[in-house]
């Protein structure tokens, strides 16, 4: 099969002949129609996210089972399908509570630990296909439908982890990217008022279309007197920051209310500062959310497959442009979703 691998940090990708993959027992093989390509493999790709080279990457598919091997549950060949980006056990506590991403056995990450969909065909345990619902046309839009796996599931989840009602303002930090415009999206669906915050402000107008009420750069001097104005000086119940650097996360909580939810998904490890004083008088809560769980995939699946929600695709390109297309999202030019269609 041909596949784009990357036989080290920061290399271009090669798009070569390897070995088609071989189930293993408890494994399905599947042909890919489309991988979509956020920031997370970038990051991979960038050397900033460490894995054994040489790797295909790519966790985002829409695809098509050929090939099953031992018992594959209620798996058909020629069934269309999705995958769960994380390797976990299903029998933990953690698993057995629907909360997978806190999985006591996690095996890694699809498209790290694994190769993933940058290829024609992919080959994975058998509890990480999801099915997709009848009514979803992945034939006509592969590309957004491969992304709801985590585009969408991603602020499905943060929704539920920090109990956002339509009676919250929220803030989004990061907001034109992948995952922070279809934030947007899903507070809109719920008719959450909500606030992008973006350093690039050529995202405006598709953070605008995507549900903000309103649009303000992070580098703006008076961001904080303008959240204060919009909010009536009571501050935002949520800040949710999908960029989570030290002044990302600070902003963030100097932006708070009383009773207000940070909630953080960036993967910059970095250390931050709060007032442990105003936390207290004000009751402010600081939430971890990681990636989603299967249901939150499953009922997103029926959440687009309803038309209630539309994932946003603005790039899509071939195998040969993979590439270009990279450099894209590295410089985050990229509005919303882009990915490869095979």
């Amino acid at each position: 099969m041909k596949a784009l691998v990357l036989h080290g940090p920061n290399n271009p990708f090669s798009y070569e002949n390897v070995s088609d993959p071989i189930p293993k027992n408890g494994e399905a093989v599947a042909k890919v129609i489309a991988c979509g390509s956020g920031l997370t493999i970038q990051h991979v790709k960038a050397g900033r996210t460490e894995v054994n080279f040489p790797i295909i990457i790519g966790h985002e598919i829409t695809a098509e089972l050929v090939e099953l091997r031992g018992n594959c549950g209620e798996l058909k060949v020629g069934m269309p399908v999705t995958a769960y980006f994380y390797l976990t056990c299903g029998y933990c506590k953690w698993c057995k509570i629907n909360r997978e991403s806190l999985c006591e056995n996690f095996n890694g990450y699809i498209g790290r630990q694994i190769n993933g969909g940058y290829a024609e065909y992919i080959s994975l345990p058998a509890k990480n296909f999801i099915p997709l619902p009848n009514t979803l046309n992945y034939k006509k839009y592969p590309l957004e439908t491969a992304i709801i796996c985590d585009a969408i599931a991603t602020p499905l989840k943060v929704i539920k982890k920090g109990r956002i009602t339509n009676t919250d303002k929220v803030a989004v930090i990061g907001a034109g990217g992948g995952l922070g415009i279809h934030m947007l999206k899903m507070l809109k669906m719920y008719n959450i008022d909500c606030i992008a915050l973006e350093t690039k402000t050529i995202k405006e107008k598709a953070c605008k279309e995507a549900g903000a009420n309103l649009f303000l750069s992070t580098t703006s001097n008076n961001i904080i007197e303008t959240i204060q104005d919009y909010t009536k000086t009571y501050g935002l119940d949520v800040v949710v920051d999908f960029v989570s650097s030290k002044a990302s996360l600070e902003l963030g909580v100097s932006i708070l209310g009383k009773g207000g939810r940070l909630i953080t998904l960036g993967g910059s490890g970095e250390s931050f500062v709060a007032d442990s004083g105003k936390m207290l008088l004000k009751e402010l809560e600081l939430i971890g959310s990681r990636y989603c769980t299967k249901q939150e995939v499953l009922d997103s699946l029926e959440l687009v497959a309803r038309k209630l929600i539309t994932p946003l695709v603005t790039e899509k390109v071939s195998p040969l442009e993979a590439n270009e297309l990279h450099n894209k999202i590295e410089m985050g030019t990229v509005i919303g979703r882009a990915g490869i269609i095979f």
